[in-house]
């Protein structure tokens, strides 16, 4: 009978404690400290420095080539010479290509970007080989570990911290095993506590 009583106490103060523990996590910015499981759209994929491009003006075999956005986040192009494509998208870059053309040197030119060669991502902490390495579409976590030589006896296998280098405030934020790894990245493989 005094079971009976306690179990029923016992679940509402087990779901209180779970409720209270979720908004404690969730008031600490645990929650929102995380990178998401998600791959960015190549679509939405901001060039930066080190990114090689294929830039193709149709009909303008001269002006088409491949180009490496430099230091200052530029590639160079024939007739217009330096364009900014750091922070653009690929269609973006385009875009900016074709006004930079017409009219002055080309009527109404079709111009398309593709990128060939992301910058690399780097790993650090508690893997075999860390160092940088080229970066490929679609990686994740466990992928960029696998390169790296895999996970010492010491690192924390079910989560890492990720800088990305396309945040401005390069905050460390959390992310799993399955989260993306994108072009500039710093993976930091953690010590485990024990």
């Amino acid at each position: 009978m005094v079971h009976q009583a306690v179990f029923p106490m016992l679940r509402a103060a087990t779901a209180a404690g779970a409720i209270l523990a979720l908004g404690t996590l969730t008031a600490c910015g645990g929650a929102t400290n995380a990178l998401p499981d998600l791959p960015v759209q190549q679509s939405q994929y901001q060039l930066g420095q080190g990114d090689r491009v294929l830039v193709t003006v149709f009909g303008q075999q001269e002006l088409t080539g491949e180009r490496v956005v430099d230091g200052s986040g530029n590639i160079s192009m024939p007739l217009i010479g330096a364009v900014k494509a750091g922070g653009a998208t690929a269609d973006e870059l385009a875009s900016t290509i074709s006004a930079g053309l017409s009219p002055k040197y080309l009527n109404d030119p079709k111009v398309n970007v593709q990128v060939l060669d992301y910058r690399p991502f780097y790993i650090v902490g508690e893997v075999q080989k860390p160092g940088s390495y080229p970066y490929v579409d679609g990686m994740s976590v466990m992928n960029a570990v696998a390169l790296a030589g895999g996970f010492t006896y010491r690192a924390r296998e079910d989560a890492v911290y990720i800088t990305r280098k396309a945040d401005p405030d390069q905050a460390k934020r959390t992310a799993g095993v399955n989260a993306p790894v994108q072009p500039g990245d710093v993976v930091m493989v953690r010590e485990r506590y024990f």
